[in-house]
This record gives structure tokens, C-alpha cells and sequence, in this order.
């Protein structure tokens, strides 16, 4: 099986002449739909609200596509607290959820308003401390603990993640939060990244729920939401299915009725945080072939390196690859596809089965808009690549420029000496 891309030759060769390679393509199309279903899939929770997780694609065209459908967005930092203020996102249309997190962030979420959600217990005496003002409306995360196997997982099981608190320790929580006037509650739990399941949310949900009653009962609160974080992942394979996001909420509804609704407790909002889920698919990265080697492997060097998607050097992960004009031709070499890094991991594909590759061929390099130009670095002095939209008449636009040697060396103290030259 093959994955088909949303860009053809034609259409990148057009693009290529205006903007050099590498660089990373969004299908505003694609994401449109997905934002569709995602709402359609909730829409029998009438408080649900997705809250784009703002580190999986932190572009501002982005944030607003998304805003068009109702969409908020997670933060869990300063510049993406920053970034989501200056897109038009307001008040409880931000969820800022960090960890091991500095005051001035804690200030500046409390200054817009955003929901704050509490990663630890000590970060409440902290907040007291360096902010003093609690809004009514408050939220923690939960850690279960324990071992979680479920397919695809990338990230650690709950017992080593450093992340929530335990069962006793958000129980306090919540007292604590009372106490300081705060009136509506809010559950926030992350077990595993990338599950490609449809059982994963129903069940954390049932997890969520069944401490939601209790926590009710026991602290005497109102539960105004449970966050079901992010964690639905996508198939970056070609063969087998994906997440069925309508199946999902399904799955939600019914645990939702079964342990909420005879608590009397209708009125609870579902969130969710998803980033890969809503933007992996809709991006690819676009790079070309430059060289070739021939030693112990075939080896297919290309203009793009780890620096523009760290995924298959940090885990090893798998990403799809098209040579764009060949989607039909045979696969009959053996590659491995490299970037130009000081790194022996700095591979795109490792033994990877592809048609013959020639000088000068674009690669396109599937499943890259969730956590692939966000996690760029500067590494060996590479420079981040662009990042353009493909719109749904055909047309395309920049939404974000290539770095140029003077932006990296701008922090430089001696930069005014030497700007001249990078001019």
C-alpha cells in the first residue's frame, strides 16, 4: 500500500521556483475537513470544546484556520501563551497546561485570563505566592500511575512520566483551590501519545469520569469540565487504518452516559487538546535529492536534515516517503535517505524501499504537520526551513519565511559588527 500525497509534481515544481527547498506544505483542504469531523464527532457534548495543542504546529494562519471552527488552543509556554493572545483567542478559549513552570508564565496566563491547569500540587502555594489571585475557574492534572499498553504508544507509561498527580494528592488539590475561592473544576489526564485505537479516549474517559464523581463528593465541588488532553494519534504507516475520530466520540458518549449522567452530572464539558491528530496528515516536508553514495548501503542525500523533522532521529519514528512524479513506479532499490547533519542518526529512512531515485528528484516526506517544523533546531548552523499553505483553490502562500544566516546570527552581541555581512 502506499500513502498518497496532497501535492503533485506539477504543483511542486511550481512552488520550488519561487521557494527553494526545504520546506514544510500544509493542505489547508485537509485540515478544514478534519477540523469538521473532529466537532461533528463531539457535537453531542454541548460544552465540548478542542483545544488545538499550539506546540505540535505553532503558526499563527494555522491557529486562526482553526479558530474559524470553534477551535481554542493549549499552551504550555510563554510564547505560545503569547502567540494564542495576539491570534484572538480570549479568556477560556486558552488552556494553559505546563509543567515545572516559571512565574512570569503563571502571571501572564492569569493577566488574559486563560484556564490555568495545575501540573503539581506544590505549584498551587507556588501560584499563590507569585500570582495571589485565583480565578473561579481552575483545573488540574491527573496522574494515575501504574502501565499502560495500547498501540503506537511513543510516550512513557504514567508511572515514569513526569507529569499530573496522583489520587490523594488532587483530592488535596481540590480543597486547597476551594479554600482560595476557586468554584468550577476542571480534570486533565494524558496517559499515551500517538494511540492509533479508537479505545483510548473512551477509555481514559471512563478513568476521568469515574474520579470526576468522586472528586464531586469528596472535595464537595462542581466539575465544570474533563480535559481529555491529546494522545489520538495517526498511522504514519501506508498499510492499516487510522483513528476513526466519529467512532471515538462514540465511544465517549456512551461512558459519558453511563457513569456522568446518572450522577447527575450532564452538565460536564469534555475538552480535548489533540495536535498530531488535527495536523500530522495536512503537512509534508518538501526536499530534494542532491547527492548519492555508494559505499557498505545506497545512500540518497537530501537537502533537508533532522533539523527540519527531528522525529526519525529522536525516535526513531517512520515517515512515509513519495518521489513525487514516481508514485507509480517500481520499488526497486534499497536507501537509506539522509540529511547533511554531523550525526549518524540524521536518516529519514533506513533500508527503505523506493523507486530509483535521480539527482534533482522531490521527495515528499509524508506526515509532518504535527511536530515536524516545531521541533526544529539549529544544529551544525542549519537554518529552519519555510512553511507554506497549499489553499483549497490550488494557489499556495508563505506563512512563514526561511531563516537567513542573519537571523541566526542576530543574538550575537557582535552582531552589529558583522551584520554586514549577511546583507
Amino acid at each position: 500500500m502506499k500513502k498518497t500525497p496532497f501535492l503533485t509534481k506539477d504543483k511542486a515544481e511550481e512552488i520550488t521556483a519561487k521557494y527553494p527547498t526545504p520546506f514544510h506544505i500544509y493542505d489547508e483542504k485537509g485540515i478544514r475537513e478534519n477540523a469538521k469531523s473532529v466537532i461533528e464527532a463531539f457535537s453531542w457534548n454541548k460544552g465540548f470544546k478542542e483545544y488545538f495543542a499550539v506546540k505540535a504546529t505553532p503558526n499563527p494562519f494555522i491557529l486562526k484556520l482553526l479558530k474559524e471552527y470553534g477551535c481554542g488552543c493549549d499552551c504550555s509556554s510563554m510564547a505560545e501563551l503569547r502567540l494564542a493572545h495576539e491570534c484572538g483567542f480570549k479568556d477560556d478559549e486558552i488552556m494553559f497546561s505546563s509543567n515545572d513552570t516559571p512565574a512570569e508564565e503563571f502571571q501572564y496566563a492569569r493577566k488574559i485570563n486563560g484556564i490555568i491547569n495545575f501540573d503539581d500540587i506544590t505549584l498551587i502555594d507556588y501560584y499563590e505566592k507569585e500570582v495571589g489571585d485565583f480565578p473561579e475557574t481552575m483545573c488540574c492534572r491527573y496522574n494515575p500511575g501504574g502501565y499502560y499498553t495500547i498501540a503506537n504508544q511513543i510516550m512513557d507509561n504514567p508511572n515514569d512520566a513526569k507529569y499530573g498527580m496522583t489520587r490523594e494528592q488532587i483530592l488535596e488539590a481540590f480543597k486547597k483551590l476551594k479554600a482560595h475561592g476557586v468554584k468550577h473544576f476542571g480534570i486533565h489526564a494524558f496517559l499515551a501519545s500517538n494511540t492509533v485505537t479508537n479505545d483510548y479516549y473512551p477509555e481514559l474517559a471512563g478513568q476521568l469520569f469515574e474520579l470526576a464523581k468522586e472528586l464531586k463528593d469528596e472535595a464537595g465541588v462542581h466539575i465544570a469540565f474533563v480535559n481529555l488532553s491529546g494522545g489520538v494519534g495517526v498511522n504514519y504507516q501506508p498499510e492499516g487504518e487510522g483513528n476513526d475520530i466519529y467512532a471515538i466520540g462514540e465511544g465517549v458518549r456512551k461512558k459519558f452516559e453511563e457513569i456522568l449522567v446518572p450522577a447527575g452530572m450532564d452538565d460536564v464539558a469534555i475538552y480535548t487538546e489533540m495536535g498530531r491528530f488535527m495536523l500530522a496528515p495536512y503537512g509534508g516536508l518538501v526536499t530534494r535529492a542532491i547527492h548519492e553514495k555508494h559505499i557498505y548501503k545506497e545512500y540518497i542525500g537530501v537537502d533537508a536534515c533532522a533539523a527540519d523533522l527531528m522525529r526519525p532521529a529522536m525516535y526513531g519514528a517512520y515517515h512515509h516517503i513519495t518521489v513525487l512524479g514516481k508514485e507509480n513506479a517500481p520499488e526497486t532499490e534499497t536507501y537509506d535517505v539522509t540529511g547533511s547533519l554531523c550525526e549518524n542518526n540524521d536518516k529519514f529512512a533506513v533500508d527503505r524501499k523506493l523507486p530509483k531515485i535521480d539527482m534533482g528528484d522531490i521527495l515528499f516526506i509524508h506526515d509532518t504537520g504535527a511536530h515536524g517544523h516545531a521541533m526544529g533546531y539549529n544544529y551544525n548552523g542549519r537554518l529552519r526551513s519555510a512553511e507554506i499553505m497549499l489553499k483549497e483553490d490550488g494557489s499556495y502562500k508563505l506563512i512563514r519565511r526561511a531563516e537567513t544566516l542573519a537571523d541566526y546570527f542576530a543574538t550575537l552581541d557582535c552582531f552589529d559588527e558583522l551584520k554586514g555581512l549577511f546583507n
